[in-house]
């Protein structure tokens, strides 16, 4: 019998199979990837300072956003990818996230500052109604849960979670609540869907300069390496802050 080579990538379901998830582990702190990139240090440097140069004082707090315009590709026939990263600092702490938990998790989210909770008798209290389920998950960024309630969502909600983009990251025992927070408001994703321009917070003008620096390079080159044909599939790159002007930083 003769036996084949064991495949390089991972079956999916038909459910996903026209999407291309590559999950990359990496650590808190950038490596020797960077030598890689293809951006210019001291381009990004000076594109990077007149972002805050030109700040002003807002009522809230600006994001740097990453936009990134990719070529060669496309949607309909190349495989389509999604991927998420973790940043060494921290590109949006205010990001909204309510646990939706057991009464183990309830208790632990109740020491964490700026979260708020869910359980599962305030899912059943929404009787399955759609515009009502919307009109509260849609007021936060991120929905984690419980990992045991996570199987129960559809009885309960239905598929919305899904079709609006809110469906939970589901959470054990096992790890610190606090932790994964910090993981989740650190982590930065990108996907490809039915348009070349892809968009992303990847840092925020309470960061020094150079941290901006280090979350841009490591997002841009894990972006790449997403890439079917890497910085080929690139074509232009630019930076701003919420409010402020556009920079270009490649291409």
């Amino acid at each position: 019998m003769i036996r084949r080579p064991p495949r390089s990538t991972p079956l999916y379901s038909s459910a996903a199979s026209d999407v291309y998830k590559r999950q990359v582990s990496t650590q808190s702190t950038w490596d020797t990837r960077v030598a890689m990139s293809k951006l210019n240090m001291d381009f990004l440097r000076e594109a990077i300072h007149n972002v805050y140069a030109e700040r002003k004082e807002r009522k809230f707090l600006e994001t740097v956003e990453l936009q990134v315009m990719l070529k060669d590709y496309d949607p309909q026939k190349d495989k389509r990818f999604a991927g998420s990263v973790r940043l060494p600092h921290v590109p949006r702490p205010k990001l909204k996230i309510c646990v939706i938990g057991d009464a183990a998790h309830l208790e632990e989210a109740k020491k964490i500052e700026g979260i708020e909770t869910k359980d599962l008798e305030g899912l059943r209290a929404f009787n399955r109604v759609k515009k009502d389920i919307k009109k509260w998950a849609k007021k936060y960024h991120v929905l984690l849960c419980t990992d045991s309630i996570v199987r129960q969502l559809t009885k309960v909600l239905g598929p919305i979670l899904n079709k609006i983009n809110r469906f939970p990251i589901a959470i054990t025992h096992n790890e610190s609540l606090a932790k994964k927070i910090d993981e989740v408001k650190s982590s930065v994703r990108f996907q490809l869907k039915k348009v070349l321009c892809m968009g992303t917070a990847v840092g925020n003008l309470e960061l020094s300069e150079e941290q901006v620096r280090q979350n841009v390079t490591m997002s841009l080159n894990f972006l790449v390496s997403l890439l079917k044909k890497g910085w080929n599939n690139v074509k232009t790159v630019h930076i701003k802050s919420t409010m402020g002007k556009v920079e270009r930083i490649y291409g």
